[in-house]
């Protein structure tokens, strides 16, 4: 009989932007959907600021500038995925 896992990790792509830039550390981000108009994923930092899941980034930019909050692309899958593939296994 065949074994499942799943595996569901907090602030996923917020965190996974995080590893890749350790410059980042303590400064609120978030990651937005593809063609970059929603936040799909947020830092602890960001969510203490109050930066809600799913809001269009055009609705929180004046929050971003005075909170110095940064926005990535969540256009990095295959990065993501070669660096697992090459820890991981």
């Amino acid at each position: 009989m065949p074994v499942f896992a799943l595996v569901d990790c907090n602030n996923f792509y917020a965190s996974c932007e995080k590893l890749f830039r350790p410059d980042l550390k303590d400064t609120p981000i978030v990651v937005l959907s593809n063609n970059d108009g929603c936040v799909v994923a947020r830092s602890r930092e960001a969510k203490l600021l109050g930066i809600k899941m799913g809001v269009p980034v055009f609705q929180i930019k004046a929050e971003m500038q005075r909170h110095g909050i940064l926005a990535f692309s969540s256009n990095y899958a295959l990065t993501v995925g070669k660096y697992f593939r090459h820890h991981m296994l």
